[in-house]
């Protein structure tokens, strides 16, 4: 009787906390969040001229392809029924390469100036949000379970990379800030966010997502300081090093999140600030 009873207070399976959190579809925003995101952004800028100068594949034939192997990922990552490591960062690298690639192709290839393509990812971000909430009546990134949620989100995280892109290009190159200089700068953004959430009782989720794009310009000035030859103010590592060592960091970060399970969200539920 007694087996009985407590059968039926407590189902056979595992506890609903946990079977909330497995819902969800994005990583716990962790320490280790921020530095892989980072390190993509990283990958994004070099990946993307490795493919496009050093093989010797031209912006179109590289955006096509990496364009195709993101599609790929994300029908992976919608038909995912909870968070898997790998693959959502899979996606990530390759959404930040495309994201470099778009902002590229409107400046190298369209000839479309840095200034413009910087205000116009903007607003696109923006709309992409004000569409989000007018649907979902939240912007949580705690509660990604639906399809239509994941849409909005991997929609917001492109345009992030995009204008992350053209607002890095702007100042180390048309400001002439240079790539040292201008990572130093958008990681002093990036703390001032930092500081605002923990001490001003800034709004969760518009810290989220204003480091969010802050971490694409500081990623890709990283990338270009080690990359880029000496005389144009980098290390000269060149892309096939720096990708190699950036995804090399990425791969072993991923592969200790599989086996700790440390990213995964404890619960789904919605802060007051969050919602």
């Amino acid at each position: 009787m007694s087996t009985d009873t407590e059968t039926h207070l407590h189902p056979a399976g595992p506890p609903a906390r946990h079977r909330q959190s497995m819902l969800n579809k994005v990583p716990e925003v962790t320490v280790y969040f921020w530095v892989i995101k980072v390190l993509c952004t990283t990958v994004g800028e070099t990946a993307a001229d490795l493919l496009n100068e050093n093989l010797g594949m031209g912006l179109t034939n590289t955006s096509y392809l990496m364009a195709g192997l993101l599609a790929v990922a994300l029908v992976l990552q919608f038909r995912a029924r909870a968070y898997r490591a790998g693959l959502y960062w899979l996606a990530v690298v390759l959404i930040s390469v495309v994201g470099t690639l778009i902002s590229d192709n409107l400046t190298d290839n369209l000839g479309v100036p840095l200034e413009t393509t910087t205000a116009v990812f903007a607003v696109l971000l923006a709309l992409t949000f004000g569409a989000w909430y007018l649907s979902e009546r939240t912007l949580s990134i705690h509660t990604i379970r639906t399809p239509r949620r994941e849409a909005f989100y991997w929609l917001a995280i492109l345009f992030t990379f995009a204008l992350g892109t053209s607002a890095g290009d702007l100042t180390a190159e048309r400001l002439d800030l240079g790539y040292w200089f201008s990572a130093v700068v958008f990681a002093a953004l990036i703390a001032a966010v930092a500081l605002a959430r923990f001490t001003l009782d800034f709004h969760t989720i518009w810290a989220f997502w204003i480091a969010y794009v802050l971490t694409r310009p500081l990623g890709a000035s990283m990338g270009d300081y080690l990359s880029q030859p000496r005389q144009d103010g980098g290390l000269g590592l060149g892309t096939v090093g720096t990708s190699i060592l950036f995804l090399a960091v990425i791969l072993g970060l991923v592969l200790y999140l599989v086996r700790t399970k440390r990213d995964v969200a404890e619960s789904g539920e919605v802060s007051p600030q969050e919602g």
